[in-house]
């Protein structure tokens, strides 16, 4: 006996209500598995490709950083290696900014000098850490191409000197015995510091006469800390008031104006760092632009989890999950 018209019509109504509770249950699925990758971006981990050689040797172009976010919210510290996204970057959302990756060297509140090129913190010597590296002049064997050098380093084919056996590159004494043992280069010494002052060094500015090996003393500012406003500190401030804490600045001779008010001093608002670059003749850092405002900081990065090198892809198994002192 044929199903009648109301039977068949009760069957497909079944069907389509179950089709409909799937599809409602993988599309339940898919919020779900989207808000906790989300949940997972904005407040445990996200994923950072280092483009640029500026932290040689802690990390080498193409590594695959992991960046944990909860030190936003839980403090970072001396020595952290951090992602942030540009300050320069004015005309960009902050979403939309260029990541940097970097070495905090000093916090809120303290003081920065470099001499010779080592670091001090509030008067502290600070020990470089294995992977920061300074500029060496290498000569390479006559039968080692150059380039196998940089390959071999981690290097992007480039810093090559007229003459094509010598080099100048970011390095240490340990990169350099691993060249000596490999037998692939003559002979190798550090460049000497720089001297004198320099028209590019934050905060450009002739009371400042300072360079990329001797910089400072400079504070950091910090939040709640007020700071003293007049034509010789300016250099120091001017960018922190305006662009990072988005006040209108007037200058008329020896007057200045914060949102229309004359003053003498301005109260911070957030916390600011210090950052340096591993590879430190070969880094634009706070030496260059000044400080990372607090709100600029994305995370702490902890661990590599890939690494390619660029150009060819070939892959880097040894760099695989190595953690980021």
């Amino acid at each position: 006996m044929e199903d009648s018209p109301n039977v068949r019509s009760g069957k497909s109504g079944n069907v389509l209500a179950a089709l409909w509770r799937r599809q409602n249950d993988w599309f339940k699925a898919f919020l779900l598995g989207a808000g906790v990758l989300l949940i997972a971006h904005f407040f445990v981990l996200r994923w950072v490709t280092v483009r640029s050689a500026s932290m040689f040797s802690t990390l080498l172009p193409g590594d695959l950083v992991a960046v944990a976010r909860w030190p936003i919210r839980t403090g970072f510290h001396q020595g952290d290696v951090v992602v942030f996204h540009d300050p320069l970057q004015n005309d960009r959302s902050m979403m939309r900014r260029t990541l940097e990756v970097k070495r905090i060297v000093g916090l809120p509140g303290d003081e920065i000098r470099l001499r010779d090129g080592h670091l001090s913190v509030n008067g502290q010597v600070i020990k470089d850490q294995p992977g920061i590296t300074h500029s060496w002049l290498l000569r390479c064997k006559s039968s080692v191409p150059t380039d196998s050098v940089l390959d071999i380093l981690g290097l992007p084919a480039s810093g090559g000197l007229p003459g094509g056996s010598q080099l100048e590159l970011p390095l240490n004494e340990a990169l350099m015995d691993g060249l000596h043992q490999k037998d692939l280069v003559r002979s190798g010494e550090p460049l000497s510091t720089l001297s004198g002052a320099s028209r590019h060094i934050f905060p450009y500015s002739p009371n400042f006469p300072w360079n990329a090996d001797d910089y400072g003393p400079i504070s950091l500012p910090a939040q709640g800390d007020t700071l003293r406003i007049d034509a010789s500190t300016l250099p120091l401030y001017d960018r922190l008031i305006t662009h990072y804490e988005c006040n209108q600045l007037e200058v008329k001779g020896n007057e200045v104006r914060i949102n229309g008010v004359e003053t003498h001093t301005y109260i911070v608002k957030q916390d600011y760092y210090f950052v340096l670059g591993d590879s430190r003749h070969y880094s634009e850092d706070s030496r260059y632009w000044g400080f990372v405002p607090a709100d600029h900081l994305v995370g702490r990065a902890s661990f590599v989890l890939l690494s390619n090198r660029p150009g060819d892809g070939a892959v880097r198994s040894d760099r695989w999950f190595r953690s980021i002192e």
